[in-house]
C-alpha cells in the first residue's frame, strides 16, 4: 500500500468530525518515495523513484530523544545495525534471530511501517486512525492503532502530563511503534505529540520512508468548538494546566508526508515532500 492508496482509503471511509457539517471535500494527488507493500520481485531492498539501484536500509537508527544515545554499534553484512550499548545499559548485546523483518513481511505480504498522526486535541486524529485501520483490514492488511489516551491506561499509566513525562510518553510509543513495524505490521500512532523534537526522535528510529507523519491541520478555534471530551472547557477554567493549545504550545510539522488541512472551503490536501 502506497500513500496514494492511503489517500483513497481515507477518501472512501473517513471524514474528520471537524469537517462533518461541510460539503466540499477534495483530494489532491499525493505520492511518496516508498511503498507499504514488499517488492513483487522478491528483492528485499527498498526502491526509490528515479534511481536504478536499490538501497538496503537498516531498521535501527540513532536515538535522538535524549543525550544518552547509543555509543557503540556494529553492522552485519545484511546492513542491519546491532545495538551494543544504549544509554545507561552497559552490559547488553543485541541477540540476532534467524527470522528477519523481511521474512515476517514476506509471510504476511505487507511492509511494516509507522503512520504517525499528530494534531491538536479534537482535530480528529483518533477517528482517522480507526477509520484507516478499518480500511486496511478490509484490504487484507494487518494494522494496529496506538491511541494516545489508550496507551495511558496501561503502558504509560505511570506518566503525568508534565513536560518530561510527555516526552517519555512519546518515546515509549515510538519504541513500541518501531517494534510493530519490525514485525511487519502497519502501526498507526495517534497522539497530540506537540513537540517537533520528540516526533523527530520517533522518526529516527525507523528507516527512511517507513515513518509517515500525518498532520491534522485543524485550527484551534474549530477543535475548541468541537471539544468532544470537554477538555478545552476545563483548561479555560483553569482545571487543567499545561493543555496543548491553551497554555502549552503545539509545534506543527515543517516537513510532514501528509497534511490534512482545514480551510475556508474545507479541503483535504495531501502533500508530499521530497
Amino acid at each position: 500500500m502506497d500513500v496514494a492508496a492511503f489517500r483513497r482509503c481515507v477518501g472512501k471511509c473517513y471524514v474528520s468530525p471537524a469537517f462533518r457539517d461541510f460539503e466540499s471535500l477534495r483530494f489532491q494527488r499525493l505520492s511518496l518515495s516508498s511503498s507499504l507493500s514488499p517488492d513483487p520481485t522478491g528483492n528485499r531492498g527498498l526502491k526509490f523513484p528515479g534511481q536504478s539501484h536499490e538501497r538496503r536500509l537498516s531498521f535501527f537508527r540513532p536515538i535522538m530523544a535524549t543525550g544518552e544515545s547509543i555509543s557503540s554499534r556494529s553492522s552485519d553484512p545484511a546492513g542491519e545495525t546491532k545495538q551494543i550499548i544504549n544509554g545507561k545499559q552497559k552490559n547488553i548485546v543485541w541477540h540476532d534471530c534467524s527470522i528477519t523483518k523481511s521474512d515476517r513481511q514476506e509471510l504476511i505480504n505487507q511492509k511494516g511501517c509507522v503512520i504517525w498522526i499528530t494534531g491538536l486535541s479534537g482535530s480528529g486524529k483518533s477517528s482517522l486512525a480507526c477509520a484507516l485501520s478499518r480500511a486496511l483490514h478490509n484490504r487484507g492488511k494487518l494494522s494496529y492503532v496506538l491511541d494516545g489516551d489508550n496507551v495511558r491506561h496501561g503502558l504509560n499509566s505511570d506518566l503525568s502530563f508534565k513536560a518530561e513525562d510527555r516526552a517519555e510518553n512519546i518515546r515509549r510509543v515510538g519504541e513500541v511503534a518501531k517494534l510493530f513495524a519490525d514485525a511487519g505490521i502497519i502501526c498507526i500512532a495517534s497522539l497530540i505529540s506537540p513537540y517537533r523534537r520528540e516526533r523527530a526522535a520517533c522518526r529516527a528510529l525507523l528507516p527512511e520512508g517507513d515513518f509517515i507523519e500525518v498532520f491534522m491541520d485543524v485550527p484551534l478555534h474549530v477543535c475548541e468548538a468541537r471539544d468532544p471530551k470537554g477538555l478545552y472547557k476545563r483548561a479555560r477554567a483553569g482545571k487543567i494546566k499545561g493543555f496543548t493549545g491553551v497554555d502549552d504550545p503545539y509545534e506543527p510539522p515543517l516537513n510532514c508526508e501528509v497534511c490534512i488541512c482545514f480551510s475556508a472551503h474545507i479541503q483535504l490536501l495531501f502533500q508530499s515532500h521530497t
